[in-house]
């Protein structure tokens, strides 16, 4: 890499333009290519704001972006109100993240995933029921990691694996009988895992060998000669063992 690599060039604004000549520069608050607001730079204006944050008020209506969500970081909480509809999405990310939980109904429905995301991630539980159905899965996962185990029981059927192996790893146990019947073998596997050994019988039959090797732990001994002539021989292993028997009595169950 030679000094001529523009990935070596670091923008530079025009010292002459900046209102902070006089104040910041001349303290060491600021340095031309590396602490600037005027350049169109993330990280030094982040680096401006960092050393100066009594400025970032002055800047959550700047037409830039970039400048905005990052003033937005630095700026007293009580002055973010000003941004609750701005237009930028990554401004409304910020916000999110700063503003006190109970202001966060504005978002619910914020057509940036990422902010429905942070919502969902902070909301009172009182208002996270109604970000169950929304359109995304991942806020729908940050809504199953959140909610009162009581209220799960809407998410048992959602559309996406992630969000139902949520449900089923949280889910009370009294109520795990609900998704014995799951579409994914990974849901049910966590299903048999917790399981107590009475409910854990309905899942020896299982169409995924991994399932009914997981029942077969579960379940009580009484329940296993069935699994003896499994076609999988690590089941066949496990009952065995379980039920105490050599493996020469195996083909005893064939």
């Amino acid at each position: 890499m030679t000094q001529s690599d523009p990935d070596l060039v670091l923008p530079q604004a025009d010292c002459r333009l900046c209102r902070f000549r006089h104040k910041t520069l001349l303290m060491g608050r600021c340095m031309l290519g590396d602490t600037c607001v005027l350049v169109e730079s993330g990280r030094q204006i982040d680096r401006f704001f960092r050393v100066n944050s009594q400025y970032a008020i002055d800047y959550l209506q700047d037409p830039f972006w970039e400048r905005r969500a990052i003033a937005a970081r630095y700026a007293p909480e009580k002055s973010l109100q000003a941004l609750i509809d701005d237009e930028d999405e990554v401004v409304r990310r910020v916000v999110a993240y700063r503003l006190p939980v109970h202001q966060l109904q504005t978002w619910i429905h914020d057509p940036d995933r990422e902010v429905r995301m942070t919502v969902a991630s902070r909301i009172e539980l009182e208002f996270l029921e109604q970000m169950a159905t929304d359109s995304d899965y991942i806020v729908r996962l940050s809504v199953a990691r959140r909610l009162p185990i009581g209220r799960l029981f809407r998410l048992i059927k959602d559309d996406d694996l992630q969000v139902r192996k949520c449900v089923a790893q949280r889910l009370p146990e009294v109520s795990l009988g609900l998704m014995i019947h799951d579409v994914s073998a990974d849901v049910r596997r966590i299903v048999a895992e917790r399981l107590p050994p009475e409910g854990a019988v309905a899942l020896l039959n299982d169409a995924d060998w991994l399932v009914r090797y997981t029942a077969a732990q579960r379940a009580a001994p009484e329940h296993l000669p069935g699994l003896l002539a499994d076609p999988e021989a690590d089941i066949r292993e496990l009952v065995q063992q379980r039920l105490n028997l050599s493996p020469l009595q195996d083909s005893d169950y064939d």
